[in-house]
């Protein structure tokens, strides 16, 4: 290892804000940088961005990350760019101007041509070739959503628009040359690439009649692609990896051997199974999706999504005005021994895996005239615990081993014990912290280090992740079967509240 002084700059772009975070060789963290961003919401179940305001303020956290740790570009050896995976951005091939507001992956106005799509016939299909299940959730069809919409098909067949997902994006404007690329994770999150032959597929491209001209060439996680655009920090720096943020995250958490599992709990909560050189085909209503593909030869894992995961909490805060702050939230739940029976299900977007369901809708159940703010704050807080749990359950049942020893977990909202407890609780399993809550960027920048050298591989990189805490259950057996029936009796009455468009 080269332990001079030198640092890798990881760029964290989230779903909520864009961050920075400078890690040195041995996986400290050096300085950090974040800046919040503009949630865009022009109709119920629509959910935008504004990708220029996410390159602005990436630019400030990058600067802002460098500023703190007082050093300069000199002291750089990496910089690697990790994301939010789905959300989808069309710009122009010769300016760079993005033709409309990003689409989130959030966004649920494309389940119309989901629906035809399995109509069609389509779905088994997709579901062999990409791993991942018809939803409004990926990528192809919020492109092909754009390019109906917007009138743009002649354009897109010219050469004269560019799609991608957020790291295309970054990449092209922030790269030298302004390359065109995706690596191989998050490709094979748009519903559009081939996990067999690790290429764009023609078949789904005609399913959704996108032309290919439109496509980012795909790269390896850990790849130089150019260098930074000088102006930027001072100096050309080598980009040399890109990750969708849960593979970083993945990496980060040294989940390098099959059946380890790491849990992240961001916007949403994301939890991915390592199951080695093999695809695992799923029975129970989870993705296939690459773990990381590092020199031409990917790694694949299982993924399960959970759609409201810390965005759950911030509905508490910012709609419900039940907390001030994400943090008070742990102290109230605290408060009160039980939820009295309260379940919410937070399937404000629908719900992702392993139901799958586009038409289901935020629930509280079991409320009586007792039912206090409390019982709302820890009931949600739950919820998020339930979503995983469930997961981890479907992740067990395709593997068709023995549950793994513990799951490794992550992400701004694992700070909050309680939580963490509760998770081990109604898991059955130990809850594994590490010191490092910022396992994504650490991911993004140990690969980035793999790919400039400054790790010879990624077992040595490996040693730059160390645990902090461990949660273990308390829970009675009888006590987590009655809670988890509980749980899906109310997920049950969330289920196909909203009926689709006859």
């Amino acid at each position: 290892m080269d332990l001079e002084k030198r640092f890798i700059l990881a760029l964290d772009q989230g779903t909520t804000s864009s961050r920075a975070v400078l890690f040195d060789a041995l996986g400290g963290i050096a300085g950090m940088g974040q800046r919040e961003f503009t949630q865009i919401y022009p109709q119920p179940g629509y959910v935008e961005h504004d990708a220029v305001e996410i390159l602005q303020t990436q630019l400030y956290a990058m600067r802002q990350a460098v500023h703190e740790a007082e050093i300069t570009a000199e002291d750089i050896a990496a910089i690697s760019i990790t994301n939010q995976r789905e959300t989808t951005v069309a710009w122009d091939s010769e300016t760079g101007i993005p033709i409309c507001n990003a689409i989130v992956w959030q966004c649920r106005r494309t389940a119309p041509y989901v629906e035809k799509l399995v109509r069609e016939g389509h779905g088994e299909t997709i579901r062999k070739k990409t791993g991942l299940v018809p939803d409004a959730y990926f990528s192809g069809t919020k492109l092909a959503w754009l390019l109906d919409t917007l009138n743009l098909h002649e354009r897109a067949e010219k050469g004269e628009l560019c799609f991608g997902t957020v790291d295309s994006f970054l990449a092209w404007h922030l790269v030298e040359g302004r390359p065109h690329v995706t690596d191989a994770t998050n490709a094979g999150r748009t519903m559009l690439f081939n996990l067999h032959t690790q290429e764009w597929d023609d078949e789904l491209l005609g399913m959704l009649n996108i032309p290919r001209a439109v496509l980012p060439q795909v790269v390896d996680t850990a790849q130089v692609i150019g260098n930074l655009r000088p102006e930027i920090l001072g100096r050309p720096i080598p980009v040399a990896a890109m990750a969708g943020d849960q593979h970083a995250s993945l990496f980060g958490q040294a989940c390098f051997e099959p059946g380890m599992v790491k849990n992240t709990y961001g916007t949403g909560c994301f939890m991915l199974m390592n199951t080695g050189e093999v695809p695992v085909e799923s029975q129970n209503g989870l993705l296939t999706t690459m773990a990381w593909r590092l020199d031409g030869k990917p790694t694949f894992a299982l993924e399960g999504s959970v759609f409201m995961g810390g965005a759950t909490v911030q509905w508490l805060r910012d709609e419900m005005k039940l907390i001030k702050t994400a943090a008070e939230s742990e102290q109230i739940a605290e408060s009160v021994p039980d939820t009295a029976g309260v379940f919410l299900v937070p399937a404000f977007t629908g719900l992702g895996a392993p139901y799958w369901d586009m038409y289901s809708r935020g629930t509280i159940v079991g409320m009586t005239r007792g039912t206090g703010r409390a019982h709302i704050v820890r009931a949600a807080l739950e919820a998020i615990c339930y979503q995983s749990c469930d997961l981890f359950r479907a992740m067990v049942a395709d593997r068709g081993h023995h549950a793994p020893k513990h799951m490794n977990v992550d992400g701004g909202a694992s700070a909050n014990g309680f939580m963490m407890q509760f998770q081990a609780d109604i898991l059955g399993v130990p809850v594994i912290r590490p010191v490092v809550l910022e396992t994504t960027a650490l991911g993004a920048a140990l690969l980035a280090g793999i790919g400039t050298g400054v790790y010879a591989s990624k077992e040595e990189a490996a040693a730059m992740v160390q645990p902090d805490l461990t949660f273990h259950p308390r829970m009675a057996d009888r006590d987590r079967d009655l809670a988890l029936y509980g749980w899906h009796r109310a997920v049950e009455r969330s289920r196909g509240w909203v009926e689709p468009d006859k």
